[in-house]
């Protein structure tokens, strides 16, 4: 039984994100830190690994859709996104293999919450989109084969912050750290015996100038600028996210 656990989810290689949240006193109180996946595609890849490397056993490991990328673009095959190329460039050999041994779920049981899942998107899938307004028929799709004792589960990936019941199971997505969709700040959640959304406010204008300073990727100032001061919105999120999921939206909107 684990008493209080942090959640961060899709921090994407922002180390002064990253950093903010990590010096929050109920972080640094919590018995685990659980990461759900996409922790450094972005501008910091390095470092960002190495702090997380850094706290050991405190912290517990959940693979996302990009840790995936990043390991076959090392392997030749490019990704999609121009930031993970680059990061996965960057990575030391070391990290790579930690990062292709990552687990797609861990279930631990917490106090109040009792046995809940942890995964990146899905509990069968890395990339598959559900959302706060997803239909309950495809809740049950994405959750077939669920063990019916886990009674929580938490994921992340679209980088917006929700709870919500599906069919007597609570979902949590404790939103993004370092890409956040709908407000500045770094998003994560705190379990244990009930559910707290958070969100770290830091000096976004020097988290900004930081990142530019310190990374090599060679837009890492538009970048910045981009996802550290949540150009998009929740609606834009949705709109986009949304074909995904079965709901219609603007085809010619997108948002990596």
């Amino acid at each position: 039984m684990v008493n209080r656990v942090a959640v961060l989810s899709d921090i994407h290689g922002v180390l002064p994100a990253l950093e903010a949240v990590l010096a929050e006193p109920d972080v640094a109180a919590a018995d685990l830190i659980v990461l759900t996946g996409d922790i450094a595609a972005g501008p910091q890849p390095v470092e960002v690994l190495d702090v997380l490397a850094g706290l050991g056993d405190r912290v517990c490991w959940v693979g996302g859709n990009c840790e995936r990328e990043l390991v076959e673009a090392r392997a030749g095959r490019p990704a999609s996104i121009e930031v993970s190329n680059w990061a996965a460039g960057q990575l030391r050999d070391d990290q790579v293999a930690r990062l292709a041994a990552l687990p797609a779920t861990a279930t631990l049981e917490i106090d109040g919450l009792g046995p809940t899942l942890f995964c990146h998107a899905t509990p069968r899938d890395d990339e598959e989109v559900v959302l706060v307004d997803s239909r309950m028929a495809r809740w049950a799709e994405v959750f077939d084969g669920l063990p019916a004792e886990v009674t929580t589960v938490v994921c992340g990936h679209t980088h917006m912050p929700f709870t919500r019941l599906v069919d007597r199971r609570l979902v949590v997505n404790p939103g993004s750290i370092g890409m956040p969709y709908g407000g500045a700040g770094a998003w994560w959640a705190l379990l244990g015996p009930g559910v707290q959304l958070r969100r770290t406010a830091f000096d976004v204008d020097a988290a900004c100038a930081r990142v530019a300073a310190e990374s090599t990727f060679p837009d890492a100032a538009a970048w910045a600028d981009e996802y550290l001061r949540s150009q998009h919105s929740d609606a834009d999120a949705l709109t986009v996210f949304g074909p995904r999921d079965g709901e219609s939206a603007n085809p010619g909107t997108t948002i990596p």
